[in-house]
């Protein structure tokens, strides 16, 4: 039971309570009110907890959006005391105007309806039951600027009338910072990247200048290379021989030619590795065969010297992923050197050693002065012969450079090993692979097996394409040497076009660059007519960019010769030529 209390009044007439009756409460209606009181302690204590929270503003408006509630979060966020803002401004009084400007020119195209700059802005989608949170700019009694996120709510009567609008903002600075970050790391990239690829591109161009010159400058300095040394070489071996005298001044003139020729290849060789423009092929390389090769080429020189040379016995056929023609550069620079710099009557040893688990290394040893170890570390530098400069060895510096390069583009290693007085081990490194199938080599023995032209065989035109009188002559006097053979020439590719369609040559020598349209342009002008495409047309230039040559033969030449011309690698090419089966009897030139 429980007295009913109500407010009666006392004698002097203020407020008592009363006790009228007692009354029955039942205990389970007690247990409810008692949690009835404790859910709005609770929900007080919440409400309590938001309104002060200083991480996050709370501001509350009316429906036309001046402010009612801002909260203690609000205060310390933006610098304002509640009463500064309370029934005196909007929300977007205290935000960026620009940003609220922009947001609602975006709602108005994105919503297709006209929405003003202002208050209306910030709460247009809640007032129309869409959810909203966007990114907005406080502006703090200060005047500094808040980046906040912003969540916007309309507050609804019973009878679903909105009656204001409650803005709860959180701190976006962070995030603001790291995206800024972001954008500034991205600008950076980006502006690395567009270097980067202005630096690649004029790499590229570099690159190709540097290409388009050095093959001019290949051309220039072959062409009268090859006057100097055609007509030396038809004085030495003309009729009658030259003098004691004359014939040392040939020598001489020879040995500088062919000197000045080596520098020029090797420069240019140099150059092309460095640029990138250097091709290799990756096959199987027969290192017998290879070393066979290359002990023709040396041997000579070293009996000059009194050298004695011991080449390896190889036990077992070892085959290495190279380039044939890179691989037998680099061990006769490397033979040719050892020979050099050799001490009288020394001698020179190739070995060879398996360097597991699957490459090889071959050695070539000296008994040479040998290097110091200053000497040693200076090895494979551009133009530095290591104090060799006053010595009576010719040498440029470069072929080492040019070893290296080529052996690192071939996957292997080079070094050297040395001690003053005790010689020198110059060695390199390249990977084994597996034998390859010989039925093209033994195609190409069987080519090589032909019979030569026989002196009584029926003369025969060679056609020579050339502008240049010197390089003319030379050819001319060259042909008058072979009976079986006469020539007759063009000065430019339109000519020699239809020469070759009238007079049917039994060969064709094409110079490249020629006046009118160049020597490649007339070859595929012939190989295209069936009149003329069975004629063996031979590229004699001095153009020697290995990736031109390369593209001429591509291109439908029976092979290309380079300037200066070395007669008996002239001679043997024609030869060749000359064995490819042609109409039976010549048209006899006017």
């Amino acid at each position: 039971m429980q007295d009913l209390v109500i407010p009666g009044r006392g004698p002097d007439r203020s407020l008592v309570p009363c006790t009228l009756f007692r009354k029955s409460v039942m205990p389970e209606t007690r247990t409810i009110e008692r949690h009835r009181q404790e859910t709005l302690l609770k929900t007080g204590a919440l409400q309590h907890a938001i309104f002060n929270s200083a991480n996050f503003s709370c501001i509350a408006t009316d429906a036309k959006g001046v402010i009612q509630i801002f909260n203690v979060g609000a205060e310390h966020m933006l610098g304002y005391a509640a009463a500064d803002v309370l029934n005196q401004i909007t929300p977007a009084d205290i935000s960026d105007p620009q940003e609220v400007i922009a947001r609602a020119a975006a709602l108005s195209v994105e919503l297709s309806t006209p929405i003003l700059p202002g208050f209306e802005a910030l709460v247009f989608k809640a007032s129309r039951g869409i959810e909203d949170i966007y990114e907005l700019t406080y502006i703090r009694k200060d005047g500094s600027r808040l980046p906040a996120v912003v969540s916007v709510t309309a507050l609804r009567d019973a009878a679903d009338a909105i009656i204001g609008y409650l803005l709860i903002g959180t701190d976006n600075t962070a995030r603001k910072q790291v995206e800024a970050e972001r954008a500034q790391l991205d600008q950076a990239l980006q502006d690395r990247n567009a270097e980067l690829e202005t630096a690649k591109s004029l790499a590229e161009k570099a690159n190709l200048a540097k290409s388009d010159f050095l093959s001019s400058m290949s051309h220039e300095l072959r062409t009268p290379l090859n006057a100097i040394l055609g007509f030396t070489q038809l004085l030495e071996s003309g009729t009658p021989p030259p003098t004691p005298a004359q014939q040392r001044n040939l020598e001489q003139i020879l040995k500088a030619g062919w000197y000045l020729l080596e520098l020029i290849n090797e420069i240019l060789d140099l150059a092309l590795i460095e640029s990138g423009k250097a091709t290799l092929s990756h096959e199987p390389v027969s290192l017998a065969e290879v070393m066979l090769e290359c002990r023709a080429m040396v041997d000579p020189q070293a009996q000059k010297r009194g050298i004695a040379m011991t080449y390896p016995h190889f036990e077992f056929p070892y085959f290495v992923s190279a380039d044939r023609t890179r691989v037998k550069q680099v061990l006769i620079n490397l033979l040719f050197n050892a020979i050099k710099y050799n001490k009288p009557e020394g001698t020179v040893t190739v070995e060879y050693i398996p360097s597991p688990p699957d490459s090889i290394r071959i050695n070539i040893r000296d008994t040479g002065r040998g290097l110091a170890p200053e000497q040693l570390a200076q090895l494979f530098q551009p133009f530095n012969r290591l104090g060799k400069e006053v010595g009576a060895e010719e040498g440029t510096g470069i072929g080492l450079v040019v070893t290296k390069r080529l052996v690192e583009l071939m996957g292997g290693t080079i070094g050297a090993d040395s001690a003053v007085g005790a010689g020198s081990v110059f060695w390199f490194e390249l990977s084994l692979t597996t034998a390859p199938v010989l039925a093209m080599q033994e195609v190409a023995h069987a080519a090589l097996s032909l019979p030569r032209v026989s002196d009584g065989a029926p003369r025969r035109t060679v056609l020579y394409v050339e502008d240049n009188p010197a390089n003319l002559e030379l050819v001319e006097q060259l042909i008058a040497r072979r009976p079986d053979l006469r020539l007759l020439s063009a000065a430019d590719g339109n000519l020699g076009i239809e020469f070759a369609r009238v007079y049917q040559p039994a060969a064709i020598l094409m110079d490249i660059n020629l006046p009118g349209i160049s020597g490649l342009e007339a070859m595929k002008i012939l190989r295209a007519d069936p009149t003329t495409a069975h004629i063996p047309i031979i590229a004699l230039s001095a153009n020697a960019v290995p990736h031109d040559i390369e593209k001429a033969l591509q291109a439908g030449f029976f092979d290309y010769l380079t300037k200066p011309i070395k007669v008996p690698q002239f001679m043997d090419t024609l030869d060749m030529a000359l064995k490819v089966p042609g109409p039976a009897v010549n048209k006899e030139p006017a």
